[in-house]
């Protein structure tokens, strides 16, 4: 069974019977795709789905996509030698009952994916992590992993990258869709680093809820950006609102030091960047290439390591407001899709699910 989305209208799906599950040749092996998580996140990917190549992780029929979805699958027929059935992993995978991979690089922490389709994207996207040498995994938090470690890992990287760059020089780190959780998990991130005002905006109707989560400094509305905090600053774009960035830019001009597009939660208000947007001019922050500037640096161990320390006492403060909504069927999933394209979700629920 496979969900698809059509590729020129998000909000048309279809549930496609894909008839008997694939045989694994010679070195492939087929994972049955247990749970999945459904965030903002997801909606990125579908959005990006042609610029970013995303699309072509799951390849499906003409005009059509798998929106990819971060998740645990088994190894349930594997005829690659040194990979065991019964394995369970983490990593990308379709909105699918299966899937079927040809792995390389085997060993105790897993396998990369080498199909040919996936040979020319992004290498970080590929990997499958074995749960039982994972760092990060916790049996009792595969929600909490399925839902939040790929945002949270986002959320990583750009507090890295910021940290690396000292900053830019700026007093202040000002986040759009402060209560969405790419948002939250770098202001969690950015507060427990110290030295910068964190500073969070936001709808009028979520304001409150977003400075109960107590990791922003300040919180301002959309409708009040002259509120923005005086000095220097970095904007990290994860609402993608053509006219919210025009603000924060109009308000900071020149003392705008950098400015980040990382996701499009407002993906309807897009629009394009004008030439004559004053401040630093916005820069696409493409984790990847981030990835593979740390794992050439530390190695990919190294970088691993560090992330699974960021990552547990952030667990820890997400267990106290996360509600998760586990569900499972094509309609089930169809209608959690649709309403969070359409920002019908509680920022503090999360859905888990399962076509199996």
């Amino acid at each position: 069974m496979d969900f698809l989305v059509a590729r020129d209208d998000l909000h048309e799906t279809r549930i496609v019977d894909a008839g008997e599950e694939p045989r694994p040749a010679g070195g492939q092996a087929l994972l049955a795709v247990d749970r999945f998580g459904l965030t903002s996140n997801n909606i990125t990917y579908a959005k990006f789905g042609d610029a970013m190549s995303y699309w072509k992780f799951f390849p499906a029929e003409e005009g059509w996509g798998r929106v990819p979805m971060w998740g645990f699958a088994d190894v349930i027929e594997s005829r690659h030698e040194q990979l065991q059935e019964g394995t369970r992993v983490y990593g990308y995978l379709p909105p699918s009952s299966t899937l079927l991979v040809e792995p390389t690089r085997v060993g105790p922490k897993g396998f990369v994916d080498s199909s040919a389709h996936r040979a020319e994207l992004p290498a970080a996207y590929n990997g499958y992590s074995a749960t039982s040498t994972d760092p990060v995994y916790d049996a009792e938090h595969e929600d909490e992993q399925m839902l939040l470690r790929p945002l949270f890992f986002t959320s990583w990287l750009i507090d890295d990258f910021l940290a690396d760059a000292d900053m830019f020089g700026a007093g202040a780190v000002v986040i759009s869709s402060a209560s969405s959780k790419t948002a939250s998990a770098l202001a969690q991130l950015l507060s427990r680093r110290g030295g910068v005002d964190v500073v969070g905006l936001t709808s009028a109707r979520a304001g409150d809820y977003t400075s109960g989560l107590g990791v922003y400094d300040h919180v301002v509305t959309y409708e009040e950006p002259s509120e923005l905090p005086a000095g220097t600053a970095v904007y990290v774009d994860i609402a993608g609102d053509a006219q919210v960035r025009s603000a924060v830019h109009e308000h900071y001009g020149t003392d705008l030091a950098h400015s980040a597009v990382v996701g499009a939660t407002h993906h309807d208000r897009m629009g394009d960047v004008p030439e004559s947007l004053p401040g630093a001019r916005p820069t696409f922050f493409f984790a990847p290439d981030r990835v593979a500037k740390r794992s050439a640096e530390w190695g990919r161990e190294g970088l691993e390591e560090r992330i699974a320390q960021a990552w547990h006492p952030y667990v820890e403060w997400v267990d106290g407001w996360l509600r998760v909504i586990p569900a499972s069927g094509a309609e089930a999933l169809r209608d959690a899709y649709l309403d969070l394209l359409d920002g019908r979700i509680d920022p503090a629920q999360a859905h888990v699910l399962t076509l199996r």
